[in-house]
């Protein structure tokens, strides 16, 4: 077994960024497609783990990093939010949340009927509903825990986590291609002569070159520690309470009344530029870390149902993207960014919808409406949600019955 520590690990990180950016830049079909640099260049390497292990050479990684990384960026995304321009947004944000609501009930409605028919618990199918593929590893771990303790389902959490990762992976790959069928059917902005370019802002376009100094950058530096404190502090107060919130909702929290609170009082105006650096570094490298350290062997041993249940969850997610998302967010250049947006949290993680998103942009230009709404949604709405909707299936009598 080869065990490679921190630094081993961010080195790591770093070599698979540059392998991802040098894959899309050469493969036509990636590029074609909008298949995000860390999710090529992650893929590749759990790829290449998954034959080394066959030959009995394990490698782990130290992925300590990986969730100080996910709550920088989350607190990014607060810092990143101005209530000026949510309110601008309101009524397409939404429309989103309506969106990303019936997902969630049709995946849970999906899972559960497909294990009926199937012969296989309910339970699996509600575990390889919403909780897996929109909530993550995270929901997917606490959820699988308490099917375990209270519902006697045996292997809940390995089914969870086998899940979530299968989530991960189609996220980040069924995100271009939906967009890039979609974009075909619209006409992309800025491609007149006549009309004025769009300048990109936050996380729109992550290579834009952009002017730093050592003190903004400290000052930027000091905003994201201070949301990942307080939200830690914050997180400690509401555990076990009715108001309990993942770790990165109550970063994301800090970071939106830093933000706006700052500006209200005339204290200090957030560098957005300097913001958007550091969120997709911290993006960046935590999909890299994430994505080169999957046990892809934990999806080859799901059995034949279980994976069956998952194909169909990830055709039904790119349908709805299509079919709905596109539709009732305006079926322009927007829509087509938001629906590959979609894609990636509805079955993977935010950072993969941002991911997603940006590998879109890059290409056919910045979409403000997109990195507007979906950050917030998919950070904050959508966990709250999704324990609404797995609590009401939970109450049903079908259920209750368990």
């Amino acid at each position: 077994m080869i065990q490679l520590d921190f630094y081993g690990t961010l080195v790591a990180a770093s070599l698979v960024l540059l392998l991802g950016r040098g894959l899309v830049t050469r493969v036509g079909v990636l590029r074609n497609f909008n298949i995000p640099e860390p999710v090529a260049g992650g893929l590749l390497v759990a790829v290449v783990l998954l034959v080394l292990r066959a030959l009995d050479i394990e490698v782990r990684f130290d992925t300590s990093l990986q969730a100080p990384l996910m709550l920088a960026f989350f607190a990014t995304i607060g810092l990143s939010a101005d209530f000026a321009s949510l309110k601008k947004g309101g009524r397409v944000v939404g429309i989103f949340i309506l969106a990303v609501a019936g997902l969630l009930i049709l995946q849970n409605a999906m899972g559960i009927g497909l294990a009926t028919l199937l012969g296989l618990d309910s339970l699996m199918g509600l575990l390889t509903g919403s909780i897996t593929l929109a909530g993550g590893h995270g929901t997917g771990a606490a959820w699988g825990t308490v099917f375990s303790e209270k519902y006697g389902l045996a292997s809940a959490s390995e089914l969870a986590m086998a899940s979530a990762t299968f989530g991960l992976v189609l996220g980040g790959l069924i995100g271009g291609p939906v967009a890039r069928l979609l974009i075909k059917r619209v006409e992309v902005p800025g491609c007149h002569a006549q009309e004025a370019p769009r300048l990109p802002k936050g996380f729109e376009q992550p290579n834009r070159e952009r002017s730093i100094t050592p003190f903004s950058f400290i000052e930027t530096l000091a905003l994201i520690a201070v949301s990942l404190l307080v939200g830690n502090v914050l997180n400690g107060l509401l555990h076990g309470t009715a108001f309990e919130l993942p770790t990165f909702v109550c970063v994301l929290f800090v970071g939106v009344v830093l933000r706006n609170g700052l500006s209200a009082f005339g204290l200090y105006q957030v560098f957005e530029r300097e913001v958007s650096v550091l969120g997709n570094v911290s993006l960046s490298l935590f999909l890299a870390i994430a994505l080169m350290s999957l046990k892809l062997w934990d999806l080859a041993a799901l059995a034949l149902p279980i994976f069956i249940i998952l194909a169909v969850q990830t055709l039904v997610m790119a349908l709805f993207a299509v079919f709905v998302t596109f539709r009732i967010m305006g079926r322009n250049y927007d829509a087509a960014v938001l629906a590959a947006g979609h894609c990636g949290f509805g079955l993977g993680a935010t950072p993969t919808a941002i991911a997603n998103m940006q590998a879109v942009t890059q290409r056919y230009g910045p979409s403000q409406i997109a990195f507007l709404v979906v950050p917030m949604v998919g950070a904050f709405f959508i966990d709250i949600i999704n324990v609404i909707v797995i609590k009401l299936y939970l109450a049903l009598p079908f259920f209750a019955a368990v």
